[in-house]
């Protein structure tokens, strides 16, 4: 199933109006007093948007009825809860759906895509968000890295990916989704957001932080951080710190247990090696058996599954609170790897099981729509490294330039 939808202005810059989604207390209380909101109101309007926006689900000012009438028409003259515009949205049989969303080109244009995915379950429900658009990486054996980094997202964009989620399956109060397929019967449809899209998240940490933290306010949209895991290749400096100013789950794509295979399989390893990435695991702040890092590796035939690397796998995660998710290889288009037979992934498995560790083998979701694990790709066009740098997108080297 496929809905397109006419494009609009979805920058920050709403034509003269600024987009207030993404925007902290402090941030929204700055707008507000540049529009001579007086002070001793600056508290209660906040916390009247705020709440109009990410309990209600608001997507202009009219619904927000605590606000008097003549207010609510001078917000919406200078601001915008606008989202963006889905501009291909995709039903698995599964049910499973995944959202091709467009950004703005930083003008009030329209700008690359970015996709989102949703993951529906009987009792629980996972969307997996992205937090650039591309990526710097270039992992082989994922489909994102075959498409280079464009931009950082804006903690902007990255709650708006939350917010049409919530749009599209009816979580608002008194909502209901178009299409129930899939839908979890229980009356909350998200219970889980991973940062497990397009992008590395630690290399846009202040935008992810911002945005894990209004998903995460208590008094909005009110996801637990022991329900959201930011999953990093590895930016070892960036882990501890992490841990220690946001405090989600974790989860680290390892894929290989030898640094001369992870420095081909995940390249930035060839800066930050499997010794290291691991001694930044053991001291994570608060890792514990009930806050375990979980191990992504993904199962590529005659590659990464022999049972020796089984053995080595358990023998390097010692002394480490973690879960270790197993990953069938998902194929996309001129991908060079196989997924491994199944009877080699069982294999693999009970070696890890026997060792003590929880290794879930994750069943391959959304496959007929390109959304399953490590197949996310938009059709952007890639910025000029220059332009990026001088944007602050990338760390200068991470990319370079055509």
């Amino acid at each position: 199933m496929s809905v397109t939808a006419p494009i609009h202005d979805i920058s920050g810059k709403d034509g003269e109006r600024t987009n207030l989604i993404g925007l902290d207390r402090a941030g929204l209380a700055d707008e507000l007093r540049k529009m001579g909101v007086a002070e001793r109101a600056l508290n209660m309007r906040v916390s009247q948007i705020w709440h109009g926006l990410y309990v209600q689900g608001a997507s202009g000012f009219e619904p927000i009825t605590t606000i008097s009438k003549e207010m609510r028409q001078q917000l919406a003259e200078r601001f915008s809860l606008a989202r963006p515009d889905i501009t291909q949205e995709q039903i698995s049989i599964d049910g499973t759906r995944k959202w091709l969303i467009r950004l703005s080109d930083g003008t009030g244009g329209s700008g690359p895509e970015i996709e989102t995915v949703y993951i529906p379950e009987e009792s629980r429900g996972t969307l997996c968000i992205s937090s650039q658009v591309g990526c710097t990486l270039t992992c082989p054996f994922c489909h994102t890295g075959t498409q280079k980094l464009v931009r950082n997202l804006e903690a902007r964009e990255i709650v708006e990916q939350v917010l049409i989620a919530r749009d599209r399956v009816g979580e608002w109060p008194g909502a209901s989704a178009s299409d129930q397929t899939g839908l979890p019967e229980a009356e909350r449809k998200i219970t889980n957001i991973v940062l497990m899209g397009m992008g590395e998240p630690l290399y846009n940490f202040d935008n992810v932080k911002q945005a894990v933290e209004i998903i995460c306010d208590g008094d909005g949209l009110g996801v637990s951080k022991r329900r959201v895991t930011l999953s990093t290749s590895g930016i070892v400096p960036e882990i501890g710190r992490w841990g220690a100013e946001v405090g989600t789950m974790l989860a680290i794509s390892l894929h290989a247990v030898r640094d001369e295979l992870r420095d081909e399989l995940v390249p930035i390893n060839r800066k930050f090696p499997i010794a290291e990435l691991l001694e930044a695991c053991r001291t994570y702040p608060d890792v514990r058996n009930a806050k375990r890092i979980t191990f992504e590796y993904v199962m590529l035939k005659g590659v990464n599954d022999s049972l020796n690397d089984a053995r080595e796998l358990v023998r390097l995660l010692a002394g480490i609170p973690a879960k270790i998710n197993l990953i069938p290889f998902n194929p996309w288009p001129g991908s060079p790897y196989e997924c491994s037979d199944w009877e080699q992934i069982e294999a693999f498995a009970e070696i890890v099981n026997r060792a003590g560790y929880a290794s879930p083998v994750r069943t391959p979701r959304g496959r007929d729509i390109m959304a399953a694990c490590g197949q996310l790709k938009s059709a952007s066009v890639k910025e000029r490294a220059s332009q990026r740098r001088l944007a602050g997108a990338v760390p200068s080297g991470e990319v370079s330039g055509p």
